[in-house]
């Protein structure tokens, strides 16, 4: 059988690239997100009641992964990309059907000269996500205390201390009107390190690059620590 969907909405979100996306949502709860509704739903009527939630489940299109080879099984980044699961035993973006869901807060609904927006807060999606469908997270139903997570059992715990360079605090407080909590923010993505788990532990001069809003975050890292260099202008994509 065969489904054709659209888009109900489109993301706009402070990731403008995969790279240093939290690998799932609320790990980096200052990571905000705004979801612009499409027609036909963006209208008051497909929204009543809404606000009445603290939670949304985000239904979405892994739009920027084009390689749809079928695969049976894939190596989560959480076990150190090594070890083969089944693909129906992970959330990676390899899917039979490249369909994703997150779990976000629904910080505020606004209409801004006539479109419709969410405020979300703790996404892990990247700029341009097409959203298929919202849902109200229900806490009766969704909230499981007794069950088992497999190998994710439980939330990883933070790897990086993270340390700024006086030239990159001097950016975070010059762009603090425009990007309040920026400094926060990195802290909150570089301290799970997002380095491909091959080159995790390995201290080198190697300086990476992470693109939030309109600016490139270069930083380096090693065992147990990253350092922000600087904050530029981003170059367009």
């Amino acid at each position: 059988m065969e489904f054709t969907f659209r888009a109900v909405g489109i993301i706009r979100s402070c990731f403008k690239e995969k790279f240093g996306i939290p690998r799932q949502p609320g790990l980096v709860p200052d990571a905000r997100a705004t979801l612009e509704l499409l027609p036909p739903y963006n209208c008051a009527e497909a929204l009543r009641g809404l606000e009445n939630f603290s939670h949304l489940w985000l239904l979405f299109v892994f739009h920027a992964c084009p390689d749809n080879r079928e695969r049976t099984t894939v190596r989560p980044p959480r076990l150190g990309g090594n070890q083969r699961l089944g693909v129906f035993a992970t959330r990676g973006t390899h899917r039979p059907n490249p369909i994703g869901m997150s779990a976000v807060e629904l910080a505020g609904i606004e209409q801004v000269n006539g479109q419709w927006l969410l405020d979300l807060k703790g996404a892990d999606l990247l700029d341009g996500t097409p959203i298929i469908d919202i849902k109200p997270y229900l806490p009766y139903a969704d909230s499981l205390p007794d069950a088992r997570g497999g190998f994710a059992d439980s939330a990883p715990p933070p790897s990086l201390r993270v340390e700024f360079s006086e030239a990159a605090l001097a950016c975070c407080r010059e762009l603090e009107a425009d990007r309040p909590g920026l400094q926060t923010l990195i802290v909150q993505i570089l301290r799970y390190d997002p380095r491909p788990a091959y080159r995790k532990n390995q201290e080198s001069a190697r300086i990476y690059g992470l693109r939030l809003f309109d600016r490139d975050v270069r930083w380096q890292a090693g065992d147990g620590w990253a350092r922000v260099i600087e904050i530029v202008p981003a170059k367009a994509l």
